[in-house]
């Protein structure tokens, strides 16, 4: 077994997150607590998760496995640990790749920051994968900082929307009933093809489900389950609970799972996580100011205009004042687009400040930040060589920043002074 990055093993702080994931992570932590029948100050429910990465994504039709494509510059593959990490009661996370790829997941590991993370070889079947990251998990495992957690999650690398109170269901529903897995209905009718290649019966699509990850299962029912299975089940088979429930009897409890655990398969689902990661980051703007004090500054304005215009988007504002304190923890709220609106002063120092802070605090790490610095200039006072220079100031430190994944754009706006005094 190949080992996490130092510490990567045992409950340490979770990964990076989306806004608002912190408080919900110690909501679902007491409710698992609750679930796992112990008392405060005691051991909670231990859990872990499995996720077989050793696919070759033939059906993508890319040279590059689905699991190591890249949305917005980044794996796929990072977006699910993110997923997982963010669950702050999950103690380790086994990924099972093969050993051509164990050094690329290395170094996304390394990149994206993400922690609890333990690599395993793959094996030439999804199932025989899954079983190498159960192995892992064993206590019999030698030399091994994994332990063998009360129930284990098995979820696909590229399943990358899951959401905690999904996993919170499964996992509770698993330790009641040995196993559960997340379904979905059916979209399409399933039917059954003769020899012949005529239509031999068809299934009613009201009586049946989709099955769906992630699934979840008493650690010692699913590794007694893969230590009995066949060859042939390694080699041609699918379902997880499906051995639970041939070799240990154990009946999956089914859980109706959300729209969002969709599966990356083809190339056009790249596109469409794409377009749902961009929707999740725009969800916020920052509005910043070299002065909040005035009412009349413009950037109250433009917040106000923001808001009416964009309905669906949470707008803010804040000062660079007072050592930016409010605006850090913006910051550390993972807001990811921000226009800094520059009055006071024609120089780039408010823009500077900001951009000092974003990369302080590895913001840009696991998404693009945007920032739109907005420049008000007199053009009575200011001649056009500094109008020049302002610009070439901004695309040099844009080149900069680009290398941090910071996107900026600058804005120029030359007005009298009286409409300045106006507004």
């Amino acid at each position: 077994m190949e080992p996490g990055p130092p510490g990567s093993s045992g409950p340490v702080e979770p990964g990076p997150c989306l806004s608002g994931q912190r408080g919900a992570d110690h909501a679902a932590s007491a409710s698992l607590q609750s679930a796992a029948g112990t008392e405060p100050g005691r051991h909670s429910l231990a859990v872990a998760a499995v996720l077989p990465a050793g696919g070759c994504g033939e059906r993508m039709g890319v040279p590059t496995p689905k699991q190591f494509c890249s949305i917005l510059e980044r794996p796929l593959i990072s977006y699910t640990l993110q997923a997982l990490e963010r669950v702050c009661w999950i103690k380790d996370i086994v990924v099972a790749v093969t050993g051509e790829n164990m050094e690329v997941m290395k170094s996304i590991i390394q990149k994206y920051q993400h922690k609890r993370i333990s690599l395993v070889e793959a094996g030439v079947t999804r199932h025989r994968s899954i079983f190498s990251g159960l192995k892992a998990l064993a206590e019999d495992q030698l030399n091994s900082k994994l332990s063998k957690p009360e129930v284990v999650i098995i979820h696909d690398a590229v399943r990358p929307f899951v959401e905690e109170d999904v996993l919170l269901k499964v996992v509770t529903a698993a330790k009641e009933h040995g196993a559960a897995g997340a379904i979905r209905p059916l979209v399409s009718t399933v039917i059954s093809p003769s020899a012949d290649g005529c239509l031999d019966h068809s299934l009613e699509r009201a009586r049946h489900r989709a099955s769906e990850m992630p699934q979840a299962f008493l650690f010692d029912v699913i590794y007694e389950a893969y230590q009995q299975c066949t060859d042939y089940d390694l080699e041609f088979g699918t379902e997880c609970l499906q051995l639970a429930l041939k070799y240990c009897r154990t009946k999956a409890k089914l859980v109706e799972g959300s729209p969002d655990l969709w599966k990356v398969t083809y190339k056009r689902d790249l596109y469409a996580a794409e377009s749902i990661i961009k929707e999740i980051i725009s969800q916020e703007i920052c509005v910043v100011m070299d002065s909040k004090e005035d009412n009349k500054h413009v950037g109250h304005l433009l917040e106000e205009v923001l808001k009416s215009e964009l309905n669906h988007v949470k707008v803010t504002s804040e000062a660079l004042c007072h050592a930016g304190r409010h605006l850090q923890q913006i910051i550390l709220d993972q807001c990811y687009n921000f226009v800094c609106v520059n009055v006071m002063t024609s120089d780039f120092q408010e823009t500077q400040k900001l951009l000092s802070m974003l990369e302080e605090s590895n913001l840009s790490i696991l998404y693009p930040v945007v920032v739109v610095s907005v420049h008000f200039l007199d053009f009575k006072l200011v001649p056009p060589s500094q109008k020049m220079e302002n610009l070439m100031q901004i695309k040099e430190f844009s080149k900069k920043v680009k290398e941090r994944n910071i996107l900026l754009y600058g804005l120029l706006i030359s007005y009298p002074q009286a409409f300045i005094i106006h507004l």
